[in-house]
């Protein structure tokens, strides 16, 4: 039987937390949990079949951290240690006709941009695993705990390629709402629902409580199953033994509100035990008992909206009764300076093209560099990738190349649409595959094998066609935005009359969202912004949703936003006022190069303009002085709208690497003249026994770039290692960070090290798992929420005098 059949008809139970059970047979601090599957296979084992007994409907293989990267140095391979895992698994599974879940954690890398790892190395990592998992005999994939939406793209992608077995993929939540890497609730489940994927979720980092207005986000959006896997709340040292704080009866409770919302596979992270599981089963049982009464009698359980939605990693578009503009001006047809910028490389001109639209109010950016005297996928790539990291719209990939299209959508962070598909056969072959693989929405165009529409209903012909076709692949009309395309007047007279009816009629027949470039239909005749702003205004009452337009015309956008005013779309003509209330209607030019200051480059995080404007400012400026007054003021601003959300993860380390390419060149300045920039020295490590160190790296990067000195344990770090640097260097502030439930007990340990050494210094502590509460309680100088954190904590030691 197939576990997806089984979540037909009932709520799925899965195990709880393997670490902790570890731990509680005996696992030493610093010692890989995978290695046990041949040091202590009876163990793995015993721990499967008390979670089975408790109610589990499948467990999780002792594979959480079985990558390369990971298991380096262990004396087993991958391959070795998840072929042991699974058949431990198995063989405890079988008896009670259970399932066995291949667990993939995360790679522990940051992926590109932020970090150094490309998605396709992170593809490769997972195929490692996945294969051997495959081989083995599991009966699905969990790919849990994962804290950036591109990493788990790049696992379900690879997951989906090498099997057509279940998929379960679920991602952690912080307590602001959002992924690590900035991803709110609605892009993770726009992004991965139509990735060929059978259940998503959360697990990990928050504990149950924190965890229901995601879930209840989740649910709303999913057409899914969800999962939800919560902590046990946060580890406590209590006689010598780890507990934690969160109950069993709190913790069944809050998890009975999440099934109320709907949830479809329930279970428990750090800190459950059997016991957990037991008690999650009792609730779960009468629940299961009403459906299979509910199955019998013929009620069907709810169904989620679908949503036409596009999104990158960190904003979902939905395309509902509001008008979204598509910019269309990077795209070198007609246009002398693309064409030029596309020849040179020159991304400078591209990304300030990227910008300007969007602040001149484009909701989408379509992405086409087709030039023969280019290497297309090559450049579609590098332009979707630039583009994605100065601005937060989601993009629509442009090409009548198929491998140019593939490459990029496979690549993009996020859920993006594709231009085009039409009515050719062989075009929908080529085109559906890509859409269906990477979850896309599409444009359709209503051109087939005999060329362009004669009429209204050659128009309505071809759409349905397309419409018919794309259904064979899984792709629903809610990802398809239809094309009823614009002939020129000056040619024919009825070709605008039989647009906007093909419009009207594709809306009310199919029910699908509609797309347009407006400017043909004025080709050949003179005025032709007034026919195309006015035709636009028809088209838009005739139930276009999305057209593909230049923000950057003024009189375009001005029609828009009037008719959304005049049709009720924007309610109180809040927006219209809110853009012509004050008097200043024009919208901003694009941004020039010569006008940027360091400042400005910094706040956008343009890395490769950095070291010529510092340059620049070094002529009537010293290198100190552009620290103080440039650089430092500029991270501030880029720190406080991280902080209020205006900003995420990515943009945060983009703007410190911009600064990274600017203190090289202040750096070069102040040695010539025998000096150095350096507030102090800092310690940071990530605490024995944890091998993750994403979060340390992240603060690391940002200290630099505020002048301090950092010293780098690296991750697993031995308590007397730590303790001894301190000595040796005289530090005055140590940075401990923790991402496991199951190794925080171990900076309580390092912090009691130090005091018992009596050593004059600072700690501050930080990590997915922690709060204030629990950094007092272990007795802790500060908590560091975030790297922002880490930096304000080092200001008021090193610059503001405040050391005790």
């Amino acid at each position: 039987m197939d576990i997806r059949d089984l979540l037909q008809k009932r709520i799925l139970m899965s195990d709880g937390a393997m670490g902790t059970m570890l731990q509680k047979y005996g696992l030493k601090t610093g010692e890989l949990p995978e290695v046990l599957n041949f040091t202590n296979p009876e163990i793995i084992e015993r721990i499967h079949r008390e979670y089975l007994d408790a109610g589990s409907d499948f467990v999780c293989t002792n594979t959480f951290g079985a990558n390369r990267l990971k298991v380096a140095g262990s004396g087993y391979s991958v391959e070795e240690i998840v072929t042991q895992a699974v058949s431990i698994a198995k063989k405890a599974a079988a008896p009670k006709s259970k399932f066995v879940a291949l667990d993939l954690g995360p790679t522990g890398k940051l992926m590109k941009p932020t970090g150094d790892l490309s998605f396709e190395e992170a593809c490769d990592l997972y195929r490692e695993q996945i294969i051997p998992g495959i081989k083995a005999g599991a009966d699905l994939i969990l790919i849990e705990t994962i804290t950036d939406l591109y990493e788990m793209k790049a696992a379900a992608v690879t997951a989906r390629e090498l099997t057509d077995l279940p998929i379960f993929c679920s991602v952690t939540f912080q307590e602001d709402g959002r992924m690590l890497m900035g991803t709110d609730p609605l892009t993770m489940v726009n992004t991965l629902q139509d990735l060929g994927i059978d259940a998503l979720g959360v697990n990990c980092s928050l504990g149950p409580v924190q965890m229901v207005p995601v879930i209840k986000e989740i649910v709303e959006y999913s057409k899914l199953p969800v999962l939800v896997q919560p902590n046990a709340g946060l580890p406590v040292m209590v006689d010598g033994e780890t507990l934690y704080d969160v109950g069993i009866g709190e913790f069944t409770e809050a998890m009975e509100e999440m099934l109320r919302a709907g949830v479809a596979i329930v279970g428990g992270c750090c800190g459950t035990t059997p016991e957990y599981i037991k008690s999650l089963s009792n609730s779960v049982k009468p629940i299961n008992d009403a459906y299979e009464i509910a199955t019998e009698i013929g009620v069907q359980k709810r169904t989620r909206p679908l949503l036409t939605a596009v999104s990158s990693a960190t904003k979902t578009v939905v395309l509902d009764h509001r008008i979204h503009i598509i910019g269309e001006r990077i795209n070198p047809t007609g246009k002398k300076l693309m064409k030029e910028a596309l020849k040179s490389g020159d991304f400078t001109y591209i990304e300030n093209e990227a910008v300007s639209q969007v602040k001149a109010g484009a909701m989408i950016l379509d992405i086409n560099v087709g030039l023969p005297e280019i290497d297309e996928q090559e450049m579609m790539v590098e332009v979707v990738r630039r583009v994605s990291a100065v601005v937060d719209v989601p993009l629509q990939i442009d090409s009548a190349n198929p491998k140019v299209l593939e490459a990029a959508v496979r690549q993009y962070n996020g859920k993006p649409i594709i231009n085009s598909v039409n009515g050719k056969q062989e075009i929908m072959d080529a085109v559906f595959p890509i859409a269906k693989k990477y979850g896309a929405c599409v444009i359709a165009l209503t051109l087939d094998e005999k060329g362009l529409p004669k009429n209204v209903e050659e128009r309505l012909s071809i759409a349905e066609r397309i419409i018919n076709e794309a259904a064979k692949y899984g792709i629903g009309r809610e990802r398809i935005l239809v094309d009823c395309l614009t002939l020129t007047v000056s040619a024919q007279q009825s070709a605008g009359r039989d647009t906007l009816e093909a419009i009207r009629q594709v809306k009310a027949k199919f029910g699908v969202k509609t797309t347009l470039g407006a400017s043909n239909v004025s080709f050949g005749l003179p005025e032709r912004k007034l026919l195309n702003q006015t035709f636009l205004a028809m088209a838009l009452e005739a139930g276009l949703d999305a057209p593909i337009t230049d923000p950057l015309a003024k009189e375009n956008v001005d029609t828009i936003r009037a008719f959304e005013s005049l049709s009720g779309k924007d309610k109180d003509s809040r927006d219209f006022i809110a853009a012509y209330g004050g008097g200043n209607n024009e919208i901003t030019s694009k941004v020039q190069v010569s006008q940027e200051t360091l400042s400005d480059i910094i706040l956008n995080g343009y890395a490769d303009r950095a070291a010529q404007a510092t340059q620049e400012v070094l002529k009537t400026k010293g290198p100190l002085e552009i620290v103080e007054q440039v650089i430092i003021p500029a991270l501030e601003i880029v720190g406080k709208e991280y902080e209020t959300g205006e900003k995420f993860l990515p943009q945060l380390i983009q703007s410190a690497d911009t600064v990274k390419a600017a203190f090289v060149v202040l750096k070069a300045a102040i040695e010539t003249g025998g000096g150095s920039i350096s507030y102090g020295k800092i310690l940071l490590a990530t605490v024995k026994g944890d091998i993750h160190d994403i979060g340390k790296n992240i603060a690391k990067v940002l200290l630099e770039n505020y002048g301090y000195e950092v010293i780098d344990l690296g991750k697993d770090t031995d308590i007397g290692r730590i303790v001894e640097t301190v000595k040796e260097h005289d530090i005055k502030l140590v940075g401990l960070s923790a991402l496991m439930t199951t190794t925080v007990v171990n900076m309580e340990a390092t912090i009691k090290a130090l005091r018992d050494a009596n050593l004059d210094c600072k700690v501050a502590v930080g990590g997915a798992v922690l709060n204030s509460e629990y950094a007092e309680r272990i007795k802790a100088d500060f908590y560091c929420k975030d790297a922002m954190d880490g930096v304000r904590v080092a200001n008021s030691i090193f610059k503001e005098g405040l050391q005790e």
